[in-house]
């Protein structure tokens, strides 16, 4: 979920279809001070930056917390944020140095050091939440703190580390705030980014107050922000109809989505292309209905994504037949060119030819209030039933639940989203697909892990394409995962309220500094 910038990436990719446009707009004169509310339906796992590896929670980090690297609107390569330089040493792209920015101050007045930044890589790892971003800091040896400076050791070449810098794993934290070993339990935020929570309601709402002592790459920190959280994209949307808050974002209905017109002089529209995707994610360990291959190869061969897109999402979402999303490098269409035609009869010969038991029973788990996915649910139960060949029990679990429970293998199947960490066909796989990875199903193969290796070692990340075509193709014959569609973005706010085009924009970075009223 997040992003970064590095010199070294010479030739970084471009995220073709991920681009965003808008107006360039000015804050009215006298309204500098006045509070924004923005909605959102997407929830807040922890305030600890070691705790959460989610999008909720995520977008609230990019604002209260500083990284070393940041992403600008539409950037492909990290820049610096927190630190006033950084860059890999040597050429074997496994010892990389920043240097901070000299003044910065946590909130309750202590000057941040290389140690605090030491101390909150170094506590996500020791953590290592089973619903954190440990995993994504996997060749992450070790780190030294000199003064000011800060030297990542790393077990492997690794080209896209100074991205993961930038995510919401790098968050930096002050070390006197929080345990060196647990996460942090109040409803604090100690950091250093544009804005300071100066209160948060669970569930309800964040106050963000713009940090008059931030430095770093952002140069305007802002108006005065309200997040309020909601339910479900009901709730959310009977908050932007009854004129409640002046941004709604992450998700209304699909049906209102589908309905929403830029030529609407009560309202500003921003739609653009993301690479935020949904996965069908199947357990693969042992004792699960799915652990054959054949029988995830059956429940690929089933699924309509055409029907499921129109039916559900009402076309505000693309169909999906790869790992990775269209619009970033290694993009394929291997779940297509494999199942990409539903067909039963196929599909019952895979099942007979794994010694299945007919009809396949298994569970679905999805979280409540998140987007459609109980009507996903239903439908793909629809689809999967029609066939006579699988049975199929669907249930809904509040957010927090649905994460433990998928994290500890109680579900033979869940659907979850997966926004892109940064602009970098890296973060579709060792977290959606290496050993260990964060969907927790169980499922390693070690030729996709020396791939997603290899893929590390290039600056130039064009140069990763190969590896990534053939790790898809891995997948697409192992299905530890079924992509099922691909989002577009949609943010929606007053007519007197401007930016909105920059809170999601591919990059990671969920920027409220650039809201702003005209």
């Amino acid at each position: 979920m997040r992003s970064v910038r590095m010199r070294i990436l010479a030739t970084v990719l471009v995220l073709a279809g991920v681009g965003v446009g808008g107006w360039q707009l000015l804050p009215a004169e006298g309204n500098t001070g006045k509070t924004i509310t923005v909605g959102t339906a997407d929830a807040v796992t922890s305030l600890d930056p070691a705790g959460a590896y989610d999008a909720g929670s995520w977008a609230l980090y990019s604002n209260v917390f500083q990284s070393l690297l940041t992403f600008e609107p539409d950037g492909v390569a990290p820049v610096p944020d927190a630190a006033q330089s950084c860059t890999f040493e040597g050429t074997d792209l496994t010892t990389y140095r920043c240097t901070l920015r000299k003044g910065l101050r946590f909130p309750g007045g202590r000057t941040m050091t290389a140690e605090d930044v030491k101390y909150s890589f170094d506590r996500v790892k020791r953590i290592n939440s089973d619903v954190g971003p440990a995993s994504l800091l996997e060749t992450l040896h070790s780190v030294d703190a000199d003064g000011l400076t800060v030297t990542f050791h790393l077990s492997t070449p690794d080209a896209t580390f100074p991205f993961k810098v930038a995510t919401g794993a790098g968050s930096i934290v002050d070390r006197t705030k929080y345990p060196s070993a647990a996460l942090r339990k109040d409803d604090g935020a100690d950091g250093t980014g544009p804005y300071t929570l100066t209160s948060y309601t669970k569930d309800k709402e964040a106050v963000l107050a713009p940090n008059t002592h931030y430095q770093g790459d952002v140069t305007d920190t802002g108006r005065p922000v309200v997040l309020r959280y909601y339910a479900d994209p009901n709730a959310l949307e009977k908050a932007w109809k009854g004129k409640q808050i002046d941004v709604a974002t992450r998700q209304l209905p699909p049906s209102v989505l589908a309905g929403l017109s830029p030529s609407d002089p009560n309202e500003r529209v921003s739609e653009t292309d993301s690479a935020e995707i949904r996965n069908l994610v199947l357990d693969t360990a042992a004792g699960s209905p799915l652990h054959d291959r054949g029988v995830r190869q059956a429940l690929a061969l089933l699924i309509n994504r055409e029907e499921l897109v129109s039916k559900v999402y009402e076309g505000t979402t693309d169909p999906l037949y790869s790992l990775i999303p269209a619009g970033i490098t290694g993009h394929t269409t291997s779940f297509f060119d494999d199942y990409g035609k539903p067909d039963a009869h196929k599909a019952r010969a895979l099942l007979v030819a794994a010694g299945a038991h007919l009809p396949v029973h298994f569970t679905y788990g999805y979280a409540q209030g998140s987007g459609a996915a109980a009507e996903e649910a239903a439908e793909l139960k629809r689809q999967l039933e029609a066939s006579g060949l699988f049975t199929v029990d669907t249930k809904g679990y509040e957010w927090t639940d649905f994460q433990k429970r998928y994290a500890s293998g109680k579900l033979d199947a869940y659907a979850v989203g997966w926004v892109a960490d940064f602009p970098d066909p890296d973060t579709f796989g060792a977290p959606l697909v290496g050993t260990g990875s964060s969907m927790k199903n169980g499922y390693s193969n070690k030729d996709v892990d020396r791939l997603i290796l290899d893929s590390q070692r290039y600056s130039d990340r064009s140069r990763t394409a190969d590896d990534f075509s053939q790790m898809q193709q891995i997948v697409a014959e192992d299905v530890p995962l079924i992509p099922l569609w691909q989002r577009k973005e949609y943010v929606v706010s007053i007519e007197d309220v401007g930016g909105g085009q920059y809170l999601s924009d591919g990059t990671g970075v969920f920027r409220l500094w650039r809201l702003g009223w005209i």
